[in-house]
């Protein structure tokens, strides 16, 4: 396994892209959803802290899962490259269209574009510096 300490980022952030896009974007969500927000988590106060992790956790175990979707090819792809059985595959399947209302082969993340071919292609040639490095 590779020893990154001796090439330590700045930050926890690395260079801080994705923490600086992300407050960006979430100022005009926050401000379309304050009122709404308030009520909420105002009658229910609990609400936020009850469900922060578990939340958190699916919604980065399925955005994953989707990922490996597309740049896998599909079920079999996602499949074999994860290395669960099938009945695995239909849960995860399942929980995906519950949280999202779509199967992952047809879902679209606005903002989130996905390139398999790109994807494979930057992998094998970092695969290759790694290997000569």
């Amino acid at each position: 396994m590779a020893d990154f300490r001796s090439e330590r980022m700045p930050t926890p952030e690395g260079e801080g892209r994705a923490k600086a896009a992300l407050e960006t974007a979430y100022e005009s969500y926050y401000k379309r959803n304050t009122a709404f927000n308030k009520r909420l988590f105002g009658a229910f106060p609990e609400l936020r802290e009850a469900l922060r992790g578990h939340t958190g956790a699916r919604i980065l175990d399925l955005l994953g899962f989707w990922l490996m979707w597309q740049i896998s090819g599909g079920f079999d792809g996602t499949q074999k490259a994860l290395g669960i059985s099938k009945s695995q595959m239909y849960r995860r399947v399942a929980l995906f269209r519950e949280a999202f209302g779509e199967h992952p082969d047809v879902c679209e993340f606005p903002g989130i574009t996905v390139d398999p071919a790109a994807f494979l292609a930057g992998m094998a040639e970092r695969f290759e510096h790694n290997k000569t490095s």
